[in-house]
């Protein structure tokens, strides 16, 4: 494969809480299936054809750029798994569904925009009436006391990329919880929140629906979603009344635009760094290093009697130092660039250890549907790989990239990297050169 443009740029880091006011703001909304669409059709800033999400999705690419490398990325450095599990469960299900015979799908009525509208209207009147009501009591029972101030209108923030603890962090409670519990019941439990009474119908795919509540939408559920209530009790009120897949039109909506536009740019960024932060470290601090070298060489032989020649040869450690300090900048290191190697992840450290139980490995259960919360705090590496030798962890297992479009990035990159450093190279040392020599030694 040839190289990219020699402007190209990496994907910019998605920054979540910019995102989510993004997502919160009026005309966000009315642009989201624009935006959606733009997604699509891969035209992100830095993100090759070949990578695209839909491409990835799709197990068009290969490690280290794979659907299960994304599945990682979200588990141990997003924390974000549950919403690329959801999206693949939704998109299987739908398929599923569309596929059953007519006399079943018949049972499971559309849910329509306009009866999800008025859902949410009813809901967002509903919380309204009770914060007024919960302001008029407190009102009153402080009227004409110190602490009689204007009641503030609560505002519900919501950020649909930050995972609440139980989904992130292996909460033990909420896992015990869902063990100790059916699907049913936590469902039940959940249709009564939502102000709705369980229902009783033959609708095909149920029992399915009911585990979907309880593992991602029931409070404290082990992969629990990141919705406001009004989104929640919308969602579980429809699921209430069929279990047609529009009924998650919405929040699978919602959930991919997510993916698409923060999580996806982001992995790519990351998957882009062939080494790990200890290798770059390390690339960074050599670069540096070798500035420092190029610099006082400069500055004692321009001092010296000697010839102007020498001054020159600098040139090669200018060159050098800038390239890899840029690389490096850039979360790349020069010698695993050569190799087109890269580093092999923490977390695929230990696979091969004697003590290594796949049970307690979250990459291994992350593409089942419903499973246990996405703790990983019972992996092997998350003990082992902070107590090893930091040398040890800069030369630590390497990979080939097996990705074309990712080693065609990595070969980009990397000559903008030379190209600047032997502009900058020679503008130093043509300056080095240019001044007279001091003879003092």
């Amino acid at each position: 494969m040839g190289l990219l443009p020699l402007n190209y740029r990496r994907p910019q880091y998605v920054d979540k809480e910019e995102f989510r006011q993004g997502e919160a703001s009026a005309e966000f909304e009315e642009k989201r299936d624009v935006s959606l669409e733009s997604s699509r059709s891969g035209a992100s800033l830095g993100i090759p054809d070949a990578l695209t999400f839909d491409r990835i999705i799709a197990g068009g690419t290969c490690p280290p750029c794979t659907v299960r490398d994304f599945m990682n990325y979200l588990i141990y450095i997003e924390h974000a798994a549950e919403n690329l599990q959801f999206f693949l469960w939704y998109r299987d299900y739908a398929k599923r569904f569309n596929e059953a015979p007519a006399s079943e799908t018949a049972l499971a009525p559309e849910w329509t925009q306009e009866m999800e509208e008025d859902t949410i209207a009813k809901i967002q009147k509903d919380a309204a009436g009770k914060a007024k009501k919960d302001s008029l009591a407190a009102t009153n029972i402080f009227e004409g006391t110190d602490f009689d101030t204007p009641a503030a209108i609560p505002v519900e923030s919501r950020d649909p990329f930050s995972t609440p603890p139980g989904s992130s962090a292996g909460d033990s409670v909420s896992v015990s919880g869902s063990q100790a519990t059916t699907p049913v019941t936590q469902a039940g439990d959940a249709f009564f929140a939502a102000g709705v009474k369980r229902p009783f119908t033959i609708q095909p795919f149920r029992a399915e629906i009911n585990r979907v509540i309880s593992t991602y939408l029931a409070e404290g559920s082990p992969r629990q979603l990141n919705l406001s209530a009004c989104e929640q009790k919308a969602v579980v009120q429809a699921l209430s009344y069929t279990t047609h897949p529009s009924a998650l039109r919405t929040l699978s909506r919602s959930i991919e635009n997510t993916l698409r536009r923060q999580a996806h740019p982001n992995f790519i960024r990351w998957t882009i760094c062939n080494g790990n932060p200890a290798r770059v470290t390390f690339a960074r601090g050599l670069g540096v290093s070798t500035l420092l070298l190029a610099l006082v060489g400069s500055i004692l032989t321009t001092l010296s009697s000697a010839g102007r020649g020498w001054r020159a040869l600098f040139a090669v450690l200018w060159v050098f130092g800038i390239a890899t300090l840029i690389t490096a900048v850039k979360g790349m290191c020069v010698v695993l660039h050569g190799l087109h190697h890269c580093h092999v992840r923490p977390w695929e450290l230990f696979a091969d250890d004697d003590h290594y139980d796949e049970r307690n490995d979250a990459g291994k259960r992350s593409f089942d549907s419903f499973d246990s919360s996405n703790s990983y705090e019972d992996e092997p590496w998350v003990v082992k790989y902070p107590r090893r030798f930091y040398v040890r962890r800069v030369f630590d297992r390497e990979v080939w990239i097996q990705e074309p479009a990712l080693r065609q990035i990595q070969d980009t990159i990397f000559l903008q990297s030379m190209l600047a450093a032997l502009l900058g190279a020679g503008v130093l040392t043509a300056i080095f050169v240019a001044v007279p020599g001091g003879g003092f030694f």
